[in-house]
């Protein structure tokens, strides 16, 4: 399982390196027009839909994501497939043909259905085309139905299981959102003990995108509270209203950039350059906007351990803010645009303590997240297992004609298609799965001059080749086809 969730936070990387940038678009524009989101400045308008193109379409670029990543060929039919997967269950799921299916007005439909369109249904959607693939690919129909043998087989049959996945569905997220709002309204009752278990639930439940239901009791105005509403609107009461943002602010802004922080301080060596980039983007997006997706997503699935610290540290932050009747509020989300904004409304209360409390966190987060990194060995970005004692090969493949005869020997000695069932490459090695370990000729594979060959299981070989590893893989993968 721990593999497994670090094969889909990997394959989170390439969606997730997009965000920030678009993050920083939304935050200039709405910066530039913070009240007409657009409607009172073009630029502003230009630089939000921008943005918002990327943010508000996370589940596509999830879906398409995993299909790929989780793919044991890195192959376009997959990627589609993702996408046709995500396509079939968010229709079928949608409000509008929900009403139809049940005979019942629009305005009747449950709300979950309103909120399908997600991005734990994204990342669903694409681990269900990735399965199709690696089942289906390879799949030969007789004759008549040659046309659609192999990968044109992984869309159709990833339609096909996203039917069954959406009857699922049907019954069940609805259930759980119902759950979860009766739930949230609930502890909004508890004063500042229930502010915290907002935030910490908040962050929990967004892997699966079910953190939309308990925002929808404190923030909107389903029981009542319409913490956002009233906050910008100045009607409620000081120190009071707010509560249920205010305590993000110091997350967002501070503890999750000391978080990205501390990930690259304990990234590996040859790696700090790659995580440099992508955690000072990440962190930057986190303090100026507020969306903090980027970083999160960087270690929900290679560290689970790390994101409930996270949730804990979400609920204490919320807790500690609600307390001492400190608020501030968002209209985005909590970044240094909406604290400026906010903090000059009526109902903000001791804004800047905010502040104070957001650099507490800071440190909390830096110290705890390295500490807990270094202790269990945490496999956060760039500390893969991949990466340990890598070695360049730049001498045996300087050239494209290298990189082809050295793939073809690597091959040979894995065994040829008699023997080789799956190829996959990380930063540095070769990712192999064979049939039979014994008709592997380590030998011969040495003799090409790779730094070494590590066996990890009865069917997994990884071989090292150095950084220049995409070429041989690829080559492999032209041998195979």
């Amino acid at each position: 399982m721990k593999k497994y969730l670090q094969r889909i936070g990997r394959s989170l990387m390439l969606p997730v390196a997009v965000l920030p940038a678009a993050a920083i678009l939304m935050g200039i524009g709405y910066w530039i027009d913070p009240t007409g989101w657009g409607t009172g400045s073009p630029v502003a308008a230009f630089l939000i839909k921008a943005g918002s193109s990327i943010i508000n379409n996370i589940p596509f670029l999830f879906a398409v994501g995993v299909a790929l990543g989780m793919a044991k060929e890195k192959d376009g039919s997959a990627a589609l497939s993702g996408l046709v997967a995500y396509l079939v269950v968010t229709t079928l799921l949608s409000t509008d043909l929900v009403a139809m299916l049940q005979g019942i007005d629009v305005k009747n439909v449950d709300p979950a259905f309103g909120k399908i369109g997600n991005a734990f249904v994204g990342i669903l959607s694409g681990i269900v085309a990735s399965m199709m693939y690696n089942r289906f690919s390879h799949v030969k129909l007789p004759d008549a139905l040659a046309f659609f043998s192999g990968k044109r087989l992984v869309p159709i049959m990833t339609s096909v299981s996203m039917l069954v996945v959406s009857v699922v569905l049907f019954f069940v997220w609805p259930v759980i959102f119902t759950g979860l709002v009766s739930f949230g309204e609930g502890i909004s009752k508890l004063g500042p003990l229930g502010a915290g278990l907002y935030g910490f639930f908040n962050r929990l439940l967004i892997p699966i995108g079910l953190h939309h239901a308990l925002n929808m009791v404190f923030w909107f105005d389903i029981a009542g509270i319409n913490d956002i509403g009233n906050f910008w609107a100045g009607k409620g009461t000081k120190g009071i209203t707010g509560m249920y943002q205010a305590g993000f602010f110091p997350v967002m802004m501070f503890g999750l950039p000391a978080a990205a922080l501390a990930m690259y301080h304990t990234a590996k060596t040859k790696k700090k350059k790659q995580i440099a980039s992508l955690m000072l983007a990440a962190g930057f997006a986190s303090f100026f906007t507020g969306v903090t997706e980027p970083i999160e997503f960087a270690f929900m699935f290679v560290a689970p351990m790390l994101y409930l610290v996270h949730a804990v540290l979400t609920g204490l932050s919320l807790a500690i803010a609600a307390m001492f009747h400190w608020t501030a509020g968002f209209g985005f989300s909590a970044g240094l645009v909406d604290f400026i904004l906010s903090s000059r409304l009526p109902l903000a209360n001791h804004p800047y303590m905010l502040i104070l409390q957001g650099l507490v966190f800071a440190v909390i987060y830096y110290f705890l997240f390295r500490f807990l990194i270094t202790k269990f060995n945490l496999m956060t970005p760039g500390r893969e297992e991949d990466d340990d004692d890598m070695e360049e090969a730049a001498a045996t493949v300087t050239a494209d004609n290298k990189f082809a005869v050295m793939a073809a020997k690597i091959y040979e000695g894995l065994g040829g298609d008699a023997n080789v069932t799956a190829v996959d490459n990380c930063v540095t090695r070769l990712r192999i799965e064979v049939k039979d370990m014994k008709a592997v000729d380590q030998n011969k594979i040495k003799s090409t001059g790779v730094p070494g060959i590590n066996i990890v299981g009865p069917q997994s070989i990884q071989v090292i080749v150095g950084t220049q590893v995409q070429f041989v893989a690829d080559e492999i993968i032209k041998i195979r086809k």
